[in-house]
């Protein structure tokens, strides 16, 4: 069982890489074809609140399926509750598909003043498109998280894959006719070519399946569980919705370098903080079903110090290295020298919300395991409440760069309050230990950074490319040595499981 769900973290480690770089050539393609333009903010802005739903189904369906589903299967009635789960999923996602049509030509122009009336008419149009889409995500947010559930990780994030890549072709071979349209219509055909192939993949095992006498108290309880988990997970897509809102009333292009910003920066919580986050989920999930606090609190434990001891070096060397990843990635096309300068600017800025939500990311699936995913969403509300206000008070002194820090700020708040219930709620942690690991963890973080500042002057006259790989390799080699020196104990996790592996190999 442990070495199929090592294969399972391992596949699905791979898949997220491939998805988040398959992200940021969707960012690339959009920056080439559109650059800073009005349309690339149209886009955008048309894209967030359809997103903040979609991620409001996908992310909030993993959170709250898969313990339920693991419940489920305790008391041998998982497929019963997979079937009810998925019906009621199609009839609540086409109603919310036609609300969203039928008001994005109000929404959008209460919203983004900013952007004019010819940004108003193409935002609205996209927006529709992106509305359609929901009615197929619905679908797929139950299937995939019924994969994670069953440990097949992978499966869900190749579905996505699929889903980038026909917004990426669309915007390829369409962009010169449809313009900007390409973009939504490739992004639909995406969520419909997506559901297919999980439908495939199911198909044999019959499950799940639509069942026209729908058990409605089934359907309630869940969702119950389900909009609370929902909604906090949507507390970021919200504030950047917000962010969005403030970023409209700046010169164009804001929005598309504050986005691509924000994609860029949290790169590396996408790929770790989700996969570190989605792999101890089933772990405590079911620890918690059979009453194993310890081993509960140990998952989280040993979750919060892999997270530091992975992303923490990540964010340093990202923040260092910001202004040649941009123009390396960017700086093509429409995109152009000034867009790469506003970009980077925000970029700095964000540094804050992507180490403190990537923490949250183990922090809340212990809220979701314990069904008090409501707490999460009380502290929420008051967090996109701050960071509005924020917004306005940041935005006087700093301009757009006060978008970013507003978010910084906030996730601050937002995560050290949400940490804080959840000590209360499990009766503690062991907070010593977690303290003097993060505390050897940012020593080796600074001992790292420093050399990478002394690489980057000897190598400041080298092409971006040979900048980018001789700092990563110099980094990771004093990061290593550092955290061995200092003798951090979350590496064990890493070696105990390679020389177990190795001595399986030899006997």
């Amino acid at each position: 069982m442990k070495s199929k769900l090592g294969l399972a973290s391992i596949l699905f480690l791979l898949a997220t890489l491939l998805l988040k770089i398959s992200g940021l050539v969707r960012d690339m393609v959009i920056a080439f074809y559109f650059g800073g333009s009005l349309e690339s903010d149209a886009f955008w802005a048309a894209f967030i609140i359809p997103n903040m739903i979609i991620l409001f189904f996908t992310t909030g369906m993993k959170n709250a399926l898969v313990p339920s589903y693991i419940q489920a299967i305790e008391n041998k009635r998982h497929e019963y509750h997979l079937n009810h789960v998925f019906t009621g999923t199609i009839l609540i996602s086409l109603l919310i598909s036609v609300l969203g049509i039928v008001l994005a030509p109000y929404y959008i122009p209460l919203l983004y003043g900013g952007l004019g009336e010819e940004g108003h008419d193409i935002a609205i149009v996209i927006s529709m498109i992106f509305f359609s889409s929901i009615f197929f995500i619905g679908m797929n947010a139950v299937l995939e998280a019924f994969f994670d559930a069953e440990n097949r990780f992978a499966l869900s994030m190749v579905s996505q894959i699929i889903v980038i890549v026909s917004l990426i072709l669309g915007a390829v071979f369409f962009a010169e006719t449809l313009g900007v349209y390409a973009l939504g219509y490739g992004y639909l055909a995406g969520t419909i070519l997506s559901l297919l192939f999980k439908l495939v993949i199911v198909s044999k095992r019959n499950v799940p399946k639509l069942t026209w006498k729908l058990d409605w108290p089934e359907v309630k309880d869940f969702y119950i569980v389900f909009f609370p988990v929902a909604l906090t997970v949507a507390v970021g897509q919200i504030n950047l919705a917000v962010d969005n809102v403030f970023a409209a009333q700046f010169k164009d292009g804001v929005v598309t370098s504050l986005n691509y910003a924000k994609n860029l920066v949290h790169f590396p919580q996408a790929i770790f903080g989700v996969t570190i986050g989605t792999i101890i989920f089933p772990l405590i999930s079911k620890a918690n079903s059979q009453n194993d606090h310890q081993l509960f609190k140990k998952g989280i434990e040993q979750g919060l110090t892999t997270m530091l001891f992975i992303l923490l070096p990540s964010i340093a060397g990202l923040m260092l290295l910001m202004p040649n990843i941009i123009e390396l990635l960017y700086q093509r096309g429409q995109f152009d020298a000034n867009a790469t300068r506003t970009t980077v600017e925000i970029a700095y800025y964000y540094v804050g919300s992507v180490l403190f939500f990537s923490l949250h990311n183990v922090i809340n699936k212990g809220f979701y395991t314990l069904k008090k995913g409501h707490l999460i969403m009380i502290v929420g509300g008051f967090a996109i409440l701050l960071n509005a206000g924020l917004n306005v008070l940041f935005t006087n002194w700093l301009g757009y760069r006060g978008i970013p820090l507003a978010s910084s700020v906030m996730a601050v708040f937002y995560v050290g309050t949400c940490f804080l219930i959840f000590l209360r709620l499990v009766d503690g942690l062991k907070l010593r230990m977690i303290g003097k690991e993060y505390a050897k963890i940012i020593l080796a973080v600074a001992v790292m950074a420093g050399a990478v500042v002394g690489v980057l002057t000897l190598v400041e006259d080298w092409n971006n490319i040979m900048q980018i790989i001789t700092v990563a390799i110099s980094g990771a080699v004093v990061y290593t040595g550092s955290v061995f020196a200092l003798k951090v104990d979350t590496i064990k996790i890493f070696t105990n499981r390679f020389l177990k592996k190795k001595g399986n190999q030899t006997s």
